[in-house]
């Protein structure tokens, strides 16, 4: 075989490039051809893959790229953007020219392409391949354009440029302009005797993939297929041809064919992957190494973690510290500890708030030293060796977390300090995965949203047993899939286009927390990219950069440390002196309030199951907490009912042998921990700690031979320590599945500090915990919502914003949660700070017209319309009505006002305030208020729509939406509720409507169905915005186990008969004391009855424990309102 394919655009080549690196590969040794390149469109994102796989394949790699160039590109011609340049490496020298020109063509020379131009070529051309380009190449697009002499001079340069590394390149389409080109070009090149080389300008593999390719460019188009004037490539020519095909297409120049051969042989590429290189860090006077000064940090900051620790407990320290220097060092990572601690405390001597750590550094006493980390390694009992391990070379890796917020800030300090071209983020690639690549295709088709979501719907997020797995299989699992796929021909073609482009990369994005730092300039590493922020990034992802040379360091951002930062800057209004550092770790309050359950809004104890156990097991310490964390996951959650019955004394504590006391004590028993079981196999079979960790790996990774090799040796060495072989074994097999459920203590231990302040902070200052989290939410519509309903339930008050208390954000001023300006839709930050700068140069506003004309920029209509519509100037006695009534001629006025010339009297020497006098309506409605406040704030301040019905919902209701233990499951209940949203679908059998609507009372909310009679005779009272009463059971779902409403009547509130009323409940606050219940007894004696209500009173502490009274009350002398107004009353409702 002589010809070799040198032009193929892969999916790398985003949305253009229809065959992936591995098609490729495997069509080329389908053909047997022995080399192959890679020229993707102004990128090398896939060159390293593509050098693997070909080598894998036994294929030589040609690595290479398609440019995109300009003689000049400092000049941006929008007629004359750039053209294609394709651009071969020889060798490793040319490789890394390569990556030179690409990171110039993103960094200095992007103009809609990232382009490389002559100057760039002249100063890197050296061992690398030219060839002219396609029909876009400068050549082809001069000869087309009728400057045939321009061609000739730009030829002539690029010879001189590369010499007989240079090949006019021809191809054979069928289309009219590469005829026209063609012609003139083979002219000029023999002219010049320069040489021909055919390519095919491949995008897809096989001919008949044409059609999908065409779909995929729609889709990167946005065009539709029926679209006249969209860009299409000539069906069925742009596909790997054999070799003959590619004769038959140039007869008579067999030389442009052997060309293709002669340049494979000029390219040997062999990448020298120096491994990862760790950067410079700087070592000050008088220290000679990284080593010396690592070991004199560590030493220093020792004794400032210990102040209190007795010699004999120093001596201990200094033992494990020199332990752990000595591995550092062996293991060349001192250089890795510098850099990172050095970033670190920069964050924290700039107040960026940082973790107390993540993974498993936080198990260095090294780390904690230099305060990487602030989790006592020595305190939790966690292992270096877990984090840093002799026995198994890896390098070190912190992850880091900081404040969200100024998570940029340490990122461009570690670019200043470090150089701009040393420092750089990472790309990642997302795939066209199933139900997107459903969705990109169906709209290509023009297709309905309404038809892709049929179609998505079916497809299932996940596959159980496959982790690869698509639409081929979704399709085996599902005929109503197939049902759709066969409806028609359109149909048809959807799939088959879709199944042929699924997997395919889509897009790129930047890796969310991956930084590297070089020890040259990275592009002498890897291939750069830049976003339109000027953000570097590499072109390959964190898979492939230690090989290359790079050290990956995470900077995370983590929302609860800026929401942590933020209850602070609040409490400090109160207590200056406040700091989260300071709280005790032992807070009986706080254990008592996670007892509860009551963690809505504790970071990682926040969801329903988690509040579930923290009810059942009753936490009394830290090291519960940690153990909870991590346990509620898969697989170990299954020993959480022997762990809780352990700590409760329900069962006794068992130990798989007496001597693993001390390592499984905290735990009750239960293996909890990775470090454990490395401890385990320390003491039972006299394991070193890094043995012990690769044990760990062997049998978390279920590596069958291994686990033989190990088990053999656990046995024997076991029995050299003193043990029975036989109950080695038992505990060896023990230890085996913890192995691979088991959790990273110094994770768990790290974010449970975290979860604990958060926990303290919602315990001992609920507004101002509350208040942080909304500004946190702002600009996370659902999530907003949720805090703000659960501030209501949890008894905070949330006061309407107001145009002289309400700050940028979320505030608390009389205990009471001030809404921030920034959280009215529309208004945004500019807007609201300079509300305030001036509200706070020049005290509080007076009125509407003083708001609006002492603004030092004219706010828009927009901004001061949603001020109006959600109460800011209600407390300044400003109708809402009136206000927006006469809004447009304040505006006119006061734009007139700013106007106002030097012949007139000057603003700036206005010597009165101006006046306008507005004009009085009649105020909104109740109701009018609240659809404002809801539209503008998520949230209804002045009331609840259903607050209209209040006598009807006293008379009738028993539920509560947000709280379940209301919720009898069977029995009939009414609802009274607003309608959210609404919507009508299709049953996928029969095809017969339904209504899906959600519904909310005054604290929460669920989801119901229509169907059948139901759906035709009230569907036309499910209407957003509408308040209805329901009437129904609820049930549980038999598939998901979820709660339901069954709804058996929709009809208006008032229409809804009272129903005789049985019992009444009384929930006290977890607070509440026996005088509270004194109190609740003399209430009820006034409404004494032999016969009528049973009374059943219960307490947040234990909410399903209800205590039934012997008494009864009397229904007509029925108060509730009285009652809810009792000190210490949560809930009071009847049934």
């Amino acid at each position: 075989m002589a010809f070799v394919h040198l032009h193929n655009h892969t999916d790398y080549s985003l949305l253009d490039g229809a065959g992936s690196v591995k098609a490729y590969v495997n069509k080329a040794k389908e053909l047997g051809m022995k080399a192959l390149a890679i020229t993707d469109h102004g990128n090398m994102y896939g060159a390293v893959t593509f050098y693997d796989a070909c080598r894998d394949a036994k294929i030589k790699p040609i690595v290479g790229c398609e440019f995109y160039n300009t003689p000049d590109s400092e000049i941006k011609n929008p007629n004359d953007k750039y053209s294609h340049l394709v651009l071969l490496a020889m060798n490793d020298k040319g490789y890394h020219n390569l990556m030179k020109l690409q990171a110039l063509s993103w960094t200095k020379g992007f103009y809609y392409k990232p382009r490389i131009d002559d100057k760039m070529l002249e100063a890197y051309s050296d061992n690398l391949i030219c060839l002219s380009g396609c029909v876009s190449g400068e050549l082809s697009r001069l000869v087309l354009a009728d400057k045939n002499t321009e061609a000739e001079k730009r030829m002539l340069w690029y010879y001189s440029v590369f010499k007989e590394r240079y090949f006019v390149e021809i191809q054979n389409h069928g289309l009219e302009d590469e005829r026209k080109a063609f012609s003139v070009l083979v002219k000029l090149a023999r002219k010049h005797n320069i040489p021909f080389v055919a390519t095919n300008d491949c995008h897809y593999i096989e001919k008949d993939d044409w059609d999908a390719h065409d779909t995929l460019l729609c889709i990167n188009t946005k065009s539709l297929k029926s679209d006249s004037d969209r860009v299409r490539y000539k069906p069925g020519e742009f596909y790997v041809r054999t070799e003959s095909e590619m004769r038959s297409l140039f007869p008579g120049f067999e030389d442009a064919i052997e060309n293709t051969n002669r340049i494979s042989d000029m390219c040997n590429l062999e990448i020298a992957f120096p491994g990862p290189v760790l950067p410079k860090c700087t070592v000050p006077t008088p220290f000679k190494s990284a080593d010396e000064y690592l070991v004199s940090l560590a030493y220093e900051g020792l004794p400032k973690r210990y102040p209190n620790a007795t010699e004999s407990e120093m001596t201990s320290l200094k033992k494990r510290l020199q332990h752990e220097l000595d591995i550092i060092i062996t293991m060349k990572f001192p250089a890795y500890f510098l850099i990172v601690q050095d970033y670190i405390n920069w964050a924290k001597n700039h107040d960026i708030p940082v973790g107390p750590g993540r993974g498993s550094g936080a198990g260095s006493l090294v780390a904690y030293s230099l305060k990487i980390t602030d989790v006592d390694p020595i305190k939790y009992d966690l292992l270096f060796e877990r984090f840093l391990n002799p026995d198994r070379v890896s390098l070190p890796d912190f992850d880091v977390d900081f404040d969200y917020e100024r998570r940029e800030e340490v990122i461009k300090y570690v670019t200043q300090h470090y150089g701009e071209d040393h420092v750089g983020q990472i790309v990642t690639f997302s795939q066209e995965k199933p139900k997107q690549i459903i969705k990109d295709v169906a709209r290509v088709f023009g297709l309905s949203v309404a038809e892709s979501n049929e179609i998505t719907a079916l497809i299932p997020d996940e596959i159980p047993n496959k982790k690869h797995w698509g639409l081929k299989d979704a399709l085996e699992i599902d005929n109503k899939l197939c049902t759709i796929r066969d409806r028609n021909m359109t149909y048809k073609k959807l799939f088959e286009h879709a199944m042929r482009l699924e997997g395919l990369n889509r897009h790129t994005s930047l890796h969310a927390a991956g930084v590297v730092i070089s020890y040259k300039p990275l592009s002498d590493y890897v291939p750069l990219a830049a976003d339109s922020m000027g953000n570097v990034a590499t072109q390959y992802t964190m898979l492939d950069l230690e090989r290359c040379g790079l050290v990956k360091m995470d900077f995370l951002g983590l929302k609860t440390l800026t929401l942590i930062r933020n209850t602070e800057s609040l409490i400090r209004k109160k207590d200056p002196t406040f700091s989260i550092e300071s709280i005790k770790e032992d807070d009986k309050t706080v254990f008592e309030m996670l007892s509860r359950g009551d963690s809505s809004c504790v970071f990682q104890f926040e969801s329903s199951g988690m509040k579930d156990i923290l009810r059942q097991s009753q936490p009394r310490c830290i090291e519960d907490l940690v153990a909870l964390n991590a346990l509620y996951r898969p697989g170990p959650m299954q020993f959480i009912p022997k762990f809780i019955d352990s700590k409760l004394g329900r069962c006794k504590i068992t130990y798989p042998d007496e001597c693993l006391e001390p390592i499984l004590k905290t735990t009750y028993g239960v293996i909890v921990y990775q470090e454990q079981v490395m401890q385990v196999a320390q003491r039972i079979a006299g394991y070193t700690l890094g043995e012990a960790d690769i044990l760990r790996r062997i049998m978390g990774k279920k590596k069958v031979d291994k686990m033989a090799e190990e088990l053999v040796k656990f046995r024997a060495r076991a029995e050299e320590n003193g043990f029975d072989p036989n109950h080695a074994e038992e505990i060896f097999h023990i230890l085996e599945p913890f192995a691979g459920y088991g959790f990273n203590k110094s994770h768990a231990v790290a974010y449970t500090i975290i979860a604990y302040r958060t926990a303290w902070l919602k315990c001992h200052y609920p507004e101002e915990f509350m208040a942080a989290n909304l500004t946190n939410e702002i600009g996370n519509p659902d999530k907003f919502k949720e805090y703000l309903n659960l501030a209501g339930h949890s008894g905070l008050t949330v006061t309407a914003p107001s145009i002289n208390l309400s700050e940028r954000t979320f505030t608390v001023k009389d205990d009471k949660i001030v809404y921030g300006l920034e959280g009215i839709k529309n208004v945004g930050s500019v807007p609201a700070s300079q509300i305030i700068e001036e509200r706070e140069k020049n005290g509080g506003y007076s009125s509407f017209i003083d708001f609006v004309t002492r603004q030092p920029v004219a706010l828009g209509s927009k901004v001061l319309e949603s001020l109006i519509k959600c109460g800011c100037f209600d407390s300044l006695n400003e109708k809402r009505a009136t206000l927006l009534f006469n809004l447009k001629d304040v505006i006119k006025w006061d734009k007139k006002r700013r106007n106002t010339t030097v012949n007139d009297q000057m603003l700036l020497f206005e010597s009165e305030k101006p006046s306008f006098d507005l004009i009085e309506t009649d105020e909104m409605s109740f109701c009018e208020k609240l659809q404002l406040e809801k539209e503008l704030l998520g949230y209804y301040i002045s009331g609840h729509p259903t607050d209209i019905y209040k006598e009807d919902i006293d008379k009738c209701v028993s539920v509560d939406l947000s709280d379940p233990s209301t919720w009898r499951l069977g029995v009939k209940t009414a609802l009274v509720v607003e309608v959210t949203s609404a919507r009508t679908l299709y049953a996928k059998k029969t095809g017969k409507p339904f209504t899906a609507f959600t519904y909310e009372d005054k604290r929460g909310s669920m989801e119901s169905l229509l169907i059948g009679k139901e759906f035709n005779q009230y569907a036309h009272l499910i209407r957003e915005n509408s308040v209805v009463a329901l009437k129904g059971v609820f049930e549980k779902d038999p598939k998901s186990g979820n709660i339901r409403f069954k709804i058996a009547e929709v009809l208006s509130p008032s229409a809804l008969p009272a129903k005789p009323i049985s019992i009444l409940h009384v929930r006290l606050e977890a607070t509440a004391s026996v005088k509270d219940a004194q109190n609740i007894k003399i209430a009820l004696k006034k409404i004494r009855s032999d016969v009528g209500l049973r009374i059943m009173i219960s307490s947040d502490v234990d909410p399903y424990n209800e205590i039934l009274l012997s008494s009864r009350a009397d229904p007509d002398l029925l108060d509730l309102d009285a009652l809810r107004n009792i000190k210490n009353v949560n809930k009071v409702w009847t049934e």
